[in-house]
């Protein structure tokens, strides 16, 4: 029997022995509901206040069967309720530790600082591509959601060193700083700077002026969501067609058509192959309309004798199956 069941079992046993003793001193001794309840009570929690009335032979003897009754009860009540929290205190220190654990463990994972709206829409999208993320959250009170969504957490201040640590910011690959505040945002960007001067950050700005204070801070990537929504929505209106393509070619459940990059691995043995000469196109079916090349230069519907490199990121379309076996090609 678990510690609830045990403390469920006791609560009940609890109002069934003081129901028992109130009936029997009202029926044995003729007493009013009060007072019989009131002389159960100082019986079984032996505080020994004296009788309320003088009571007969049948009551003394039915008083020392409740005193026996009532102390055994006490002590077994006593146990569950220390039983049921140190066994939730030990249940949340355990689950901590398997926690710690498995961040421990991690490489190449994601950060994500902030389980607000925002914060837990991103690492839903994350988690579908299989890509470990943890999140770095102060409030307490979203323990329980993030519980439920089965996200690896620390509750703590993101901009606390320690913390970033612990979320494991020494072998992670990005970090997204999506807090309440964009004054809070630049704080945990200069932490996580100074702390991983290679990682990738991108930052929430929720005012226009925020936006250069964050890129000096150390913020690759700056996004307003207001503006990515009003982009979005003015897209739809002026290109309904392309945008209903890229909705598509986003959407994690289709299966016939889909976009994704990739970045060429050092051991991938397409490594200065032409384009042609590679078999994407012939054994995959995919189209590479873009490669952006290691120094930052994107090369939009590349020819087919553009060369594949080491450290370049393809740009590809087609079938998810098929995206799946050109990412293994090109990390093998």
């Amino acid at each position: 029997m678990d510690s609830t069941k045990h403390l469920t079992t006791s609560i009940f046993l609890t109002l069934l022995i003081v129901v028992f003793g109130t009936t029997g001193y009202m029926i044995i001794e003729g007493w009013d509901i009060f007072d019989a309840l009131y002389m159960t009570v100082i019986t079984i929690t032996s505080v020994g206040y004296g009788e309320v009335h003088k009571i007969g032979k049948a009551g003394q003897v039915f008083t020392i069967f409740l005193i026996i009754i009532g102390i055994g009860f006490v002590i077994y009540v006593a146990g569950a309720v220390v039983r049921f929290m140190l066994e939730g205190q030990i249940m949340a220190i355990l689950g901590r530790r398997r926690l710690n654990k498995k961040i421990d463990r991690l490489k190449n994972h994601y950060i994500v600082c902030g389980y607000g709206r925002i914060g837990r829409l991103l690492c839903r999208n994350i988690q579908k591509k299989s890509i470990a993320v943890v999140v770095v959250e102060q409030n307490e009170e979203l323990r329980r959601v993030m519980d439920e969504d089965g996200v690896l957490y620390i509750l703590g201040n993101a901009s606390d060193e320690a913390i970033l640590i612990n979320a494991g910011i020494k072998h992670a690959k990005s970090l997204v700083a999506v807090l309440g505040t964009d004054t809070e945002n630049v704080f945990l960007v200069l932490t996580a700077r100074q702390l991983k001067p290679d990682i990738y950050i991108t930052a929430r700005a929720n005012l226009e002026g925020s936006k250069a204070k964050l890129k000096a801070a150390g913020a690759n990537k700056v996004e307003s969501p207001y503006e990515i929504g009003a982009a979005s929505m003015s897209q739809r209106i002026l290109r309904p067609a392309v945008t209903n393509f890229l909705d598509q070619a986003f959407d994690d459940q289709q299966q016939d058509i889909h976009m994704e990059e990739m970045s060429v691995s050092p051991s991938s043995r397409l490594i200065n192959l032409m384009l042609k000469d590679s078999g994407i196109r012939q054994n995959y079916n995919l189209i590479i309309i873009a490669i952006k090349k290691l120094d930052g230069d994107m090369l939009f519907n590349p020819s087919f004798e553009s060369i594949i490199k080491a450290g370049d990121t393809l740009i590809a379309v087609g079938e998810t199956a098929n995206l799946q076996k050109l990412e293994k090609l090109l990390n093998p």
